[in-house]
């Protein structure tokens, strides 16, 4: 993945523009996130890791609403995730998610997928969000399925879509959550080689995957998450070479033999 270095060097801003400050989460009686004290500066890709159940998911989702927290605060581009609707609305016009799933609309066409948003939230006329739509998929190399349903493409095309489709809001700051976790290996490739240029666009990008050789590559950090906290932060550099945490050294052990 060439240009990484240079990527992670050039785009460190010291601009924040995430932030958790004690961010705590319940489900029922069970605790999903505790006491979370994390920020990202613009142009940073932030790599989460960790165990099943470790809060990794839940904490991303709660960068944009999609999970409300019960203590703490968490900040994205100046605005405070509260219960206030306008704001929840305007963190999620900046920062686009990409799922497991791809949750495409599959009775709609891949260009209708892409266009639906920019026509709805920002009220862009359908020729020019289709224009803007065909742009992207051009970006993660399949305009030519621009016609076809979801249900024709491989699973790796799916989710180029669906990053497409994040894009097509124009966000400040994407979010992934496992976004090869349902591929086949030989899409994966495909999938992570979109991210890789997105990192070298600079965008910012917090991503929850086991993709250890993305993280190696492209993250400026690296955070590894168990038991609903952040065990430990690090360069990729230091975090897969030195580990301070033994559970993180368990983790690793665990992730890299396999």
């Amino acid at each position: 993945m060439p240009g990484a270095r240079k990527t992670r060097k050039k785009n460190e801003t010291g601009e924040t523009i995430i932030t958790l400050e004690g961010v705590s989460k319940w489900f029922g009686d069970f605790q999903a996130l505790r006491d979370i004290n994390l920020t990202v500066d613009k142009g940073e890709r932030v790599v989460v890791c960790g165990p099943s159940g470790s809060g990794k998911s839940t904490m991303i989702r709660c960068i944009n609403r999609l999970e409300n927290h019960q203590r703490g605060r968490i900040v994205v581009d100046g605005i405070e995730l509260t219960d206030n609707l306008k704001n929840i609305e305007a963190v999620r016009r900046e920062v686009g998610m990409v799922f497991q799933s791809f949750n495409l609309f599959p009775h709609m066409r891949v260009i209708d997928n892409l266009a639906l948003a920019p026509m709805l939230v920002r009220q862009m006329p359908k020729k020019d969000a289709e224009e803007m739509a065909l742009g992207y998929l051009r970006r993660v190399q399949i305009e030519e399925q621009a016609y076809k349903y979801p249900g024709q493409l491989s699973g790796g095309q799916q989710q180029r879509v669906a990053i497409a489709r994040s894009l097509c809001m124009q966000p400040r700051i994407m979010l992934f959550d496992e976004p090869t976790s349902a591929l086949d290996p030989e899409m994966i490739k495909e999938v992570l080689d979109v991210m890789v240029e997105l990192a070298e666009d600079g965008m910012t990008m917090v991503v929850v995957t086991h993709e250890m050789g993305f993280a190696r590559t492209v993250a400026n950090r690296v955070i590894f998450m168990d038991d609903a906290e952040i065990v430990e932060i690090a360069p990729p550099e230091t975090f897969f070479s030195k580990p301070k945490s033994d559970r993180t050294k368990l983790f690793l052990s665990q992730i890299l033999t396999h």
